[in-house]
């Protein structure tokens, strides 16, 4: 299919599920477990029902690519990166987010390694309740190594390291539980290019490590809720073009991204952001279909996935779902425009 459609990773939690309006003040990197309105002995099976819910609303809306709307999370990367050993989650550690502001973290404690699968059940759930293609998303070594505070390895690229090996054998379970494509989120990258040309491409590596399966990597500004200035270019992207990856995601519609940049990544398909996640307005679907014609003057649509610019966690649910319908009908028009069945 020319321009699958996909969400990047998160769809909005429901109200009954977790307290939105406090975590529409953070982004938690330790865990918040006061933030679930269910109690404990029914929240699985509640997130379960909640992970059904954003499943039935990406068909409905008619995308291609399902994956399970990150239900169960209250980040994309805080459940991940605290379910390993080494890491003390009653201690927690202190660091400078993305907007400057000292948050908590994990604290890193002993040797970083992975004791159990963390998200093998959720694709399992997943897999059992669509015949799409499905996606599953785990946060990247680069970036959880930037959202901890390092009180054993006293060095950053051995944090990432550990952290990377805990990555590639998580990627390795989910797609024997039946992933077909598995997204790394790294948004820290591109705020910290520098160490990321020191050492991210070698832990990205090695979260890649033997893996057979197509792999997506996200980088970001951040989740338009939180950082509201942006960029208007990438300080770190084509250096991408010589990973292991097959898919690289950006968002290009909030910060009108110069699309030139795709050039420098020749080999990869782009999951093109036509969302902007900062605007509540719904976008018209030929708003959706001029951006997507934009970039097939750079990108051949062989190569081009049609998604939102980040994770749609933040937004009104109706507000994603409306958002997300206008993304797959804008797609339809340019599709229809390439095979001439409009």
């Amino acid at each position: 299919m020319l321009l699958p459609t996909s969400l990047v990773g998160s769809y909005p939690q429901p109200e009954w599920l977790i307290d939105r309006q406090r975590l529409s003040k953070q982004v938690p990197r330790v865990r918040m477990h006061d933030l679930w309105l269910v109690a404990p002995e029914h929240l699985e099976a509640a997130q379960d029902d909640a992970t059904l819910l954003a499943i039935r609303d990406q068909e409905r809306a008619g995308l291609d690519i399902i994956c399970d709307g990150e239900q169960r999370r209250e980040s994309y990367s805080n459940r991940f990166a605290t379910a390993l050993e080494g890491i003390d989650l009653d201690q927690p550690g202190t660091t400078i987010n993305r907007s400057g502001k000292p948050i908590p973290v994990p604290r890193v404690a002993g040797k970083i390694r992975r004791m159990h699968p963390v998200e093998v059940r959720d694709v399992k759930l997943l897999r059992a309740n669509t015949d799409r293609t499905v996606k599953a998303t785990v946060p990247g070594p680069f970036t959880m190594g930037k959202q901890a505070q390092d009180d054993f390895y006293k060095d950053e690229e051995g944090v990432a390291m550990d952290y990377a090996a805990a990555v590639n054998e998580e990627i390795k379970d989910l797609f024997a539980a039946g992933a077909d494509i598995v997204q790394i989120d790294e948004p820290w990258m591109q705020q910290h290019p520098e160490k990321a040309r020191q050492y991210g491409l070698k832990t990205l590596a090695r979260a890649l490590d033997g893996v057979s399966g197509t792999i997506a990597i996200h980088l970001c500004f951040g989740y338009a809720a939180v950082v509201h200035e942006k960029p208007t270019g990438y300080s770190f992207l084509s250096e991408l073009e010589n990973s292991g990856v097959q898919q690289v995601s950006i968002e290009a519609a909030q910060p009108k991204l110069d699309l030139d940049v795709l050039k420098a990544l020749p080999s990869k398909t782009i999951i093109l952001g036509v969302i902007d996640l900062a605007d509540l307005t719904v976008e018209h679907p030929e708003t959706v279909a001029d951006r997507i014609r934009a970039a097939l003057k750079v990108v051949p649509a062989e190569r081009l996935v049609i998604a939102p610019d980040c994770g749609m966690k933040y937004l009104p649910r109706e507000v994603a779902f409306a958002k997300m319908k206008a993304m797959v009908d804008g797609t339809k028009i340019v599709r229809g425009e390439l095979t001439g069945s409009r």
